[in-house]
């Protein structure tokens, strides 16, 4: 669906991730070339279409609330003016239109994320999050595969499904519901990884999961990862098997994450929990407290709807479909030049 990148973007592909632009010259100009943003475009329409054709309907919700994620992976940006801090994801006021029984929906939005800037990274950046109330993490799978192959004009794409746990056995010899950080470190030293580093266990899975696994991900078609550690659950339920896992997932293509997607908790208490986990977190890592987002807990216990959920980076997938392998060859102002 996207034609090939001209010059200036694939002279950006060999410059470093954040190049340092002065004012005046040509830094006025877009990064992204004309074709590049009309498929951008196209990609919008073509998201919106799919949506209209299934009955889920478009919502907007506020990008400013005076809550912010509390989750220690997630830096948020404040608005210092006002008091408010910028999403870092509509998830929450999404989660209280379920609660109010407004059905399927679906979000187009810009988000904001401090401190991640990169090849595959940009502190804002375009998101597409959808709800589907009464459905099942393998049904939301499956959709997330069929709009993936329209958007890319590739309907016959194959798709894999492996457990995480199943994962890191085949590929590393590791069980990730039985190891300590010093297994993990000496795994990771064999490799060549975090000489330096000294990290919990969820830290050392991601470093092996990001550097040793991920860029043999979705190589021959879609790769959906599913069933996580309780301890990486976020947002998401855990099941009741023994041992339970977080029934979350996460969609790769050609080496690159796409889409993190949940059977959402319900549950306002334990919600409250893991918020409160989640403070406890921030101090001990030296990371100041943020404001918990009562509405959301207010929802829960209101009573949200069985859902499955799912948030899909759509700078990452137009990269896939432009063959661009620099987010700024996706955007018209990066950073740099907004």
């Amino acid at each position: 669906m996207c034609p090939a990148l001209g010059t200036n973007s694939s002279t950006l592909a060999s410059q470093p991730a954040v190049a340092s632009l002065q004012a005046g010259g040509d830094s006025w100009r877009p990064v992204a070339t004309p074709e590049v943003l009309r498929a951008r475009a196209r990609m919008l329409a073509d998201i919106r279409a799919f949506f209209a054709a299934r009955e889920v309907l478009e919502v907007e919700t506020p990008m400013l609330s005076p809550a912010a994620a509390t989750d220690p992976a997630l830096a948020s940006m404040r608005v210092e003016d006002s008091g408010h801090w910028l999403h870092t994801s509509p998830e929450f006021p999404m989660k209280r239109l379920l609660a109010a029984g407004l059905g399927p929906i679906y979000q187009l939005c810009r988000v904001f994320r401090a401190g991640e800037r990169g090849r595959r990274h940009h502190p804002e950046f375009t998101l597409l999050e959808w709800y589907r109330p009464g459905w099942t993490l393998m049904q939301l799978m499956g959709e997330v595969a069929d709009l993936v192959r329209q958007l890319l004009s590739d309907p016959e794409q194959g798709v894999e499904f492996v457990g995480y746990r199943e994962l890191f056995l085949r590929e590393l010899a590791v069980d990730p519901w039985h190891c300590t950080p010093e297994t993990l470190r000496a795994v990771a030293r064999s490799k060549g990884l975090g000489d330096r580093l000294e990290l919990d266990t969820d830290g050392w899975l991601d470093l092996l999961l990001t550097h040793c696994l991920e860029p043999k991900l979705g190589q021959a078609g879609l790769t959906f990862v599913h069933d996580y550690p309780p301890s990486q659950a976020a947002l998401a339920r855990l099941s009741e098997n023994d041992p339970p896992h977080a029934e979350r997932f996460e969609l790769y293509l050609k080496g690159m994450e796409l889409a993190n997607g949940f059977q959402e908790l319900t549950d306002a208490d334990e919600q409250g929990q893991r918020f409160e986990a989640d403070q406890q977190a921030r101090q001990a890592l030296g990371l100041a407290p943020v404001a918990r987002d009562a509405h959301l807990l207010a929802a829960l216990a209101a009573g949200l709807p069985e859902s499955a959920g799912v948030a899909l980076g759509l700078d990452r997938l137009l990269m896939l479909a432009c063959g661009a392998d620099h987010i700024d060859q996706v955007l018209a102002f990066p950073s740099d030049r907004a």
